[in-house]
């Protein structure tokens, strides 16, 4: 017997998300689960091949992997908005090299990277000064603060687990991040604290950061899917992912 059926217009009939993961990363994908719990969002995901040693080199790679893993999306969508989820190589990238790079396979979506959706975020708060917490080796860390600092943006405060390994970062524990945003916070006044790098556990020890520092906290799995959401024209408020998801 052959059954009958209907169609409909999928799962993303408000927006179809997709969000391009490193190899190596171990969290982005759980917190951009719980942000992105929206009826009508759709959020697909593809890999990109990394190293576990975060250096420079090893992230500028990703640019010539970028095209190939935005072609993994199905092929049968159209994307309202692509983001790369890597802050460190955005900032070594450029997000004007990222989106070049995903654009190619993509010209029609939108495109954003942790570094982009901070910035954008920062804005968005109206603030000038910012604490900022890295787990990265100095260069890398270097790198990511004169981009936030040719944003417009000044660094208050600064501090780093300085770990290289990625496989370690992901290990973090949400404590010890809590402890190096209050000790960041405690350096100098600052409009909002930056947490970067995607595989650093921060989604559920937002609130606790927010309410003890009294300032907005920046993760880039936070800023990242916000600024997906709001590129793609959806607009819900979510405060329980921090003061930006009230913007």
């Amino acid at each position: 017997m052959k059954l009958e059926f209907t169609t409909d217009g999928g799962i993303g009939t408000r927006a179809n998300l997709g969000i391009i993961v490193l190899e190596t990363d171990e969290t982005l994908e759980s917190e951009f689960a719980t942000m992105t719990d929206i009826t009508g969002v759709a959020l697909y995901h593809s890999r990109i091949p990394m190293v576990a040693e975060i250096r420079p080199d090893t992230l500028a790679r990703m640019e010539t992997d970028l095209p190939k893993s935005v072609g993994l999306f199905p092929s049968s969508l159209e994307f309202d908005v692509i983001g790369y989820g890597c802050t460190s190589a955005s900032s070594v990238i450029g997000s004007d090299g990222v989106a070049q790079a995903i654009k190619s396979e993509r010209p029609n979506a939108q495109v954003t990277d942790p570094l982009a959706a901070i910035v954008a975020a920062g804005h968005a708060l109206d603030a000038k000064r910012l604490g900022f917490v890295t787990p990265y080796v100095a260069d890398v860390s270097q790198k990511m603060r004169s981009r936030l600092e040719d944003a417009g943006f000044s660094i208050a405060g600064f501090g780093s687990f300085e770990e290289g390994d990625d496989r370690v970062v992901a290990r973090i524990c949400e404590q010890s991040i809590v402890q190096a945003a209050l000790a960041v916070a405690e350096m100098s006044p600052c409009d909002a604290i930056v947490i970067s790098c995607t595989n650093l556990r921060c989604l559920r020890i937002i609130p606790e950061i927010e309410q003890r520092t009294g300032v907005p906290v920046l993760s880039s799995n936070q800023a990242l899917a916000w600024h997906m959401l709001r590129l793609a024209n959806v607009p819900d408020i979510h405060p329980e992912f921090g003061q930006l998801f009230t913007k």
